[in-house]
């Protein structure tokens, strides 16, 4: 596609990015879709005419991979992060030197407009070292990128999240509902909806620079959620507060089995509120209106109820 608008956008595969690679195709981008599983970026190919849609290789922690990707593009949006430290992957070498890495090579680059994923509650005081890794990578993406954006959404949820599937896999397998942080408040956002606001502060320079806080229509305590799932999925289950020692002692467990149900760090994590602050939403200064968990949910958990449910696509009801 000769003379086309490019887009880079790393972790083009992931949850997130899937969303954002649609809206990109549908402005008409030419999308490469940066991420270490190109096999699996290659399943996006149908969201875009012939060729607009193109995996691509590429690391966050290899120079040469990134300037790769990055080159001759107008826009680059960083999706790469990880939740918690591995033996191939930590916090510091993803979220902030390769956060900084992928911000540096794009201003080489010359790249017109840059979008940077971060986390509502980043800061260099939270109490977890993912937060504080947020807010590290936020300030090598601004010390390279004076002009990007930042965006910064609650818990993102969504047909593939990992969010209410997990609840509702514990509520199909468990006896009881465990719940952690019970009283602790958040702001479910719709992975579309985030999708939609990355791909708006992207292509429109009038709105580059800025921090974008988003959260849903509905703040909801850990406990609610809980309660909400086992509603949804009609499951007679007792919700169970599980004591802060007794959760460390299974995070301690569990944080080392595949998959990382629940580390130490996410615990630190749910010890503070997930909210955005009042008058200082995203969605508000763009005139959109988010998709409710209402609206959304129920739909995916149907999987999930005793008995069995129904399948088909969804489409979000606003």
């Amino acid at each position: 596609m000769s003379g086309s608008r490019i887009a880079a956008v790393l972790g083009g595969n992931g949850f997130v990015g899937r969303y954002v690679v649609q809206c990109l195709a549908q402005a008409g981008y030419t999308v490469r879709v940066a991420s270490r599983r190109p096999d699996l970026g290659a399943l996006l190919r149908p969201m875009g005419r012939v060729g607009q849609v193109a995996p691509f290789y590429t690391s966050v922690l290899d120079d040469n991979a990134v300037a790769c990707v990055v080159r001759d593009a107008e826009v680059v949006v960083n999706l790469a992060a990880v939740l918690s430290s591995s033996s191939a992957q930590s916090l510091c070498a993803v979220n902030v030197e390769g956060a900084g890495r992928v911000a540096r090579l794009a201003a080489e680059a010359g790249v017109a407009r840059y979008v940077h994923m971060s986390a509502l509650g980043a800061s260099a005081d939270a109490p977890s070292a993912y937060g504080r890794s947020r807010a590290e990578g936020e300030a090598l993406v601004r010390q390279h990128c004076p002009g990007a954006s930042i965006v910064r959404p609650s818990v993102i949820f969504g047909p593939e999240d990992r969010f209410f599937n997990l609840f509702a896999t514990l509520a199909r397998y468990l006896p009881f509902m465990p719940v952690y942080g019970a009283t602790t408040r958040v702001q479910p956002v719709y992975v579309g909806d985030v999708a939609q606001v990355v791909a708006q502060v992207a292509t429109k320079p009038e709105l580059a620079g800025r921090v974008w806080q988003l959260g849903g229509p509905e703040v909801m305590t850990m406990q609610e959620i809980a309660a909400y799932v086992l509603q949804q999925t009609q499951r007679d289950r007792p919700v169970v507060r599980i004591p802060m020692g007794l959760a460390r002692l299974q995070a301690s467990v569990l944080e080392h089995l595949p998959g990382k149900m629940l580390t130490r760090d996410q615990l630190l994590m749910l010890s503070q509120d997930n909210v955005v602050p009042p008058e200082e939403s995203g969605f508000d200064v763009l005139g959109l209106v988010p998709t409710s968990v209402q609206a959304c949910v129920p739909f995916y958990l149907e999987r999930y109820r005793a008995g069995g449910g129904r399948s088909g696509v969804f489409v979000p009801q606003r």
